[in-house]
């Protein structure tokens, strides 16, 4: 958790605003990721501690290649392709809107969690919170949830908007055709248990019963154990690295790591160090940087199309990050 003095600092932006729309009902909301990032990653980097970047090599005579010689391309069959044009991609992208468009209420029941992919958070603007809570108080006492669609950042997506404790939260909902059905993975057909076998495994199944989900099991206990190794070395001084060559993004990478590392092992008295390992705990990653790493590829793709960066079709999530900072 972040230190009371400074959690202001910390405040996620909104991904998204616009309004939950249906009928004559226009409520003004915003969009938050409902999940962080991973709290523990790690960076490739050379044996100085650089932080190094990736290229695309073209196999065919082992160049490397610019990010003006990289387009997209369909494969119709093995190593056969139709290449596609970013404008042409762009020309088939949907129109931007600024509403979440309601189209049906079913019961939550009926939506199996197999569809959903990504959970947000929508919060009320200041002078919408009355409606917004009618609206959250009765699709919660009626069990019902809302389809919608909506565009954000050139993507259209459908989504579940769902009420729980008078909060409205958005699922976006995978498409029908990118499930797997039992069949596809060869899952053998049902039949009936037998009674003895039944009653033996309900007998298993008893002491391991309770009525609540416990914090404790959603823990992550590998990275528990990453962070262990790293605080560790971090309080030894081992393999502590700060790369002052380094270009300011990439230093910035490493100086998050190092506040993410300090705000998990919140609690320790020695969190401050000293000597050579200042160098690389001091200071704190750009929070734009921190919001840009929680969006997937193809929204950060949506952005750079959007700021006109050149190239964007062949550059990998960090690189596209990276030149979204850089134009802001």
């Amino acid at each position: 958790m972040p230190d009371d003095d400074d959690s202001s600092s910390l405040v996620p932006r909104p991904f998204w605003s616009g309004t939950i729309a249906f009928g004559l009902v226009s409520i003004p909301v915003s969009l938050y990721v409902a999940n962080r990032a991973s709290r523990v990653s790690l960076r490739m980097v050379d044996a100085e501690g650089t932080p190094l970047a990736r290229r695309y090599l073209c196999p065919a005579d082992e160049r490397m290649l610019a990010d003006e010689d990289i387009v997209r391309g369909y494969e119709i069959e093995k190593d056969e392709f139709v290449l596609v044009e970013d404008e042409e991609l762009e020309a088939l992208a949907p129109k931007k809107s600024q509403a979440i468009d309601l189209t049906r209420f079913v019961e939550l029941a009926e939506i199996d969690p197999i569809y959903f992919e990504r959970a947000y958070f929508l919060a009320p603007d200041r002078d919408a919170t009355k409606a917004y809570r009618l609206l959250a108080l009765t699709m919660e006492e009626a069990g019902r949830a809302g389809i919608a669609t909506f565009v954000m950042r050139g993507k259209e997506y459908l989504v579940a908007i769902i009420a729980e404790q008078g909060i409205l939260r958005a699922e976006t909902l995978r498409f029908q055709d990118e499930l797997r059905t039992p069949a596809d993975v060869g899952l053998p057909a049902l039949e009936a248990p037998e009674d003895e076998a039944r009653r033996a495994i309900e007998n298993e199944m008893r002491p391991l019963a309770g009525d609540t989900l416990e914090r404790e099991l959603l823990a992550d206990p590998y990275a528990e154990r990453l962070l262990a190794l790293v605080r560790a070395k971090l309080e030894a001084g081992a393999d502590v690295f700060a790369a002052p060559s380094a270009p300011e993004v990439e230093q910035a990478e490493i100086i998050d790591l190092m506040e993410v590392l300090k705000r998990s092992l919140a609690g320790s008295e020695d969190r401050a160090g000293g000597g050579g390992r200042g160098r690389a705990r001091s200071g704190r990653a750009s929070p734009a940087r921190a919001d840009l790493a929680e969006r997937s590829k193809s929204e950060l793709y949506e952005q750079a199309k959007e700021l006109g960066i050149s190239g964007r079709s062949g550059m990998s999530k960090d690189e596209l990050v990276d030149a979204i900072r850089k134009a802001q």
